[in-house]
């Protein structure tokens, strides 16, 4: 028995079962990510003044990230218009750039959380704080380099404040205390991992979508080129939320 409406729109909605459900979904994804925003916000205006942080970020690597995820979004338009204009070879070679670039935005993603693990704060038994990246750790000593050296409770690293030294090592004796700026070192860092995190997983996800569709998925167009049509539509709509998501959380995050 065939299931109806999966390529023909339904008369009391207009909408195809698959589009009919990815837009339910994508009603709960809204809600999700506007709980996490919401919390955010929540957060951030009840900090006491001068205490987020700011300037932790990298803003023209975000930059570049933000145009990667926007030219992936028009690839896949271009993807789909391919389809109905019965052009499969075209459609091919949008779909495979879409897949690059979100290849190339989890990379870059991959590389300030790398970047984010490797940035240390030392707090020192002189009372003095040393903040910058780790070049060298040992059972004796640790270096830093591009460093910042505060008084402990008169500064922080994002005032760009105190003595600024290109590379710095410090005794193991002479630590108190080292973290680096991973989710647990405050509540602005847990906030950006937790929102970044669970959008790059919806990234992945996506990417696995539309390169099934792109590779074994695709045999479809010759049986059935409507619906399959209607299956990159539908990918479509969950990779242009996806871009949605990033346009709010850049701003936010990065800029604010």
């Amino acid at each position: 028995m065939d299931i109806p409406y999966v390529v023909h729109p339904r008369p009391d909605t207009g909408l195809y079962n698959a589009k009919l459900g990815i837009w339910l979904f994508l009603a709960s994804e809204v809600m999700l990510f506007g709980a996490l925003f919401s919390s955010y916000i929540l957060l951030r205006i009840g900090a006491p003044a001068g205490t987020w942080p700011h300037g932790l970020l990298n803003i023209p690597i975000g930059t570049v990230n933000t145009l990667v995820l926007i030219t992936s979004s028009i690839t896949v338009v271009l993807a789909w218009a391919s389809l109905k204009l019965n052009q499969f070879d075209r459609f091919k070679k949008f779909q495979a750039a879409t897949l690059i670039l979100a290849l190339m935005f989890v990379g870059i993603k991959s590389f300030e959380y790398h970047d984010k693990f490797t940035h240390y704060e030392v707090v020192m038994m002189d009372g003095n704080v040393a903040d910058g990246h780790l070049v060298e750790k040992t059972d004796e000593h640790v270096t830093l380099k591009h460093v910042q050296v505060f008084p402990l409770g008169e500064g922080n690293a994002w005032d760009h404040q105190g003595e600024h030294k290109e590379e710095l090592r410090i005794e193991r004796s002479q630590i108190k205390k080292m973290e680096n700026y991973g989710p647990w070192h405050n509540t602005y860092l847990a906030i950006y991992f937790t929102l970044t995190a669970l959008h790059a997983l919806h990234v992945i996800g996506g990417a696995i979508v539309i390169g099934y569709l792109w590779g074994p998925g695709s045999k479809m167009w010759k049986t059935d080129p409507e619906r399959f049509t209607n299956r990159i539509e539908v990918s479509g709509l969950f990779w242009h939320f996806v871009d949605l998501v990033w346009i709010f959380l850049f701003p936010v995050l990065y800029l604010l």
